[in-house]
């Protein structure tokens, strides 16, 4: 298992980083698993309650959006990217050269602090682990395996109603699964959300895009139109049907939802191009245009990542 103490200043913030990061803001204005399927250690069950109806307004429902320094592997070397307060990163800084064996990873803000420090990250051997940012331990917790079963696995934060991070997964047939989160990083069995998912190369989000106070995701089909799903609050039932966004994301080979990046209150996106060049889409809380328009954050060199989280 890979080792977090590198970890602690990119998904798995260190203390040190996370007092630094909130004192510049305060300066700143139920269906069965197949044999085959992840397993869950969870021992109890999942708040599953849908919030209560709100009628939060754009700002309000924006302040929930999640504070996150961006992950980057290259090779089996993880590095990690500060936000520099204005929408872009700083330098980047070596964490660790431990992550070879490392498919993918996903950060998570399960204790409400507006801060992701905890991730879950999944093994080429199709297990997953998960580190909590305020646990004192150094390592991965091992929750379970057999998630090679899925080609895209995305935490867009709360789905399900609960207070907890849940994650999406896709299998090879173009299933879309749920899996509500604990809060511990164990997860509750699978709920199928649909079928046809594979028509996207692309399925990203952290947070609400639309406004409304509720976890969205976007993805974006072959043709290079960016869909916009909106999410419910219901596990049962979290995405609403797709809204087109808009075309032209064709030329983006990586598509990344990392929270507040431009420290506006609302949740952002990163695109990555084939040139390697980096582009963020502001948030604006608007359904009907849930971006603003492109802004260059990276000249070149982005696309060295296998791996950007």
């Amino acid at each position: 298992m890979a080792n977090s103490s590198g970890l602690n200043r990119t998904g798995v913030l260190s203390r040190i980083t996370v007092a630094a990061i909130t004192a510049a803001l305060v300066g700143t204005t139920t269906a069965a698993v197949a044999a085959d399927a992840p397993q869950s250690a969870a021992a109890v069950k999942p708040t599953t309650t849908a919030p209560a109806a709100s009628a939060a307004s754009t700002t309000a429902a924006a302040a929930d959006a999640e504070l996150r320094f961006l992950g980057g592997v290259q090779g089996s070397t993880l590095y990690y990217y500060e936000p520099n307060g204005s929408g872009g990163y700083e330098a980047r800084e070596w964490a660790t050269g431990t992550w070879g064996s490392v498919k993918n990873a996903q950060q998570a803000d399960n204790d409400g602090d507006g801060i992701a420090d905890d991730t879950w990250i999944w093994y080429t051997s199709g297990t997953m682990a998960y580190a909590a940012g305020e646990s004192s331990d150094t390592s991965f917790t091992t929750i379970g395996g057999g998630w090679n079963a899925y080609n895209k696995i995305v935490s867009p934060g709360q789905l399900g109603g609960g207070a907890a991070a849940d994650i999406i997964a896709r299998d090879a047939s173009g299933v879309l699964w749920l899996y509500l989160g604990y809060g511990n990083g164990k997860v509750a069995p699978r709920t199928k959300i649909g079928g046809g998912w594979n028509a996207y190369n692309q399925i990203a989000g952290v947070g609400d895009l639309s406004g409304d106070g509720k976890a969205d995701i976007v993805a974006k089909d072959a043709s290079g139109i960016l869909w916009l799903y909106k999410g419910t609050g219901d596990w049962k039932a979290p995405f609403t049907g797709r809204t087109k966004i808009g075309g032209g994301w064709g030329p983006y080979n990586y598509l990344l939802g990392v929270g507040d990046l431009d420290w506006d209150g609302r949740s952002d996106l990163i695109a990555r191009d084939t040139s390697g060049k980096l582009y963020r889409y502001s948030g604006t809380g608007n359904a009907a245009a849930p971006f603003k328009p492109r802004v260059v954050i990276g000249t070149s060199g982005w696309n060295t990542y296998r791996l950007m989280f």
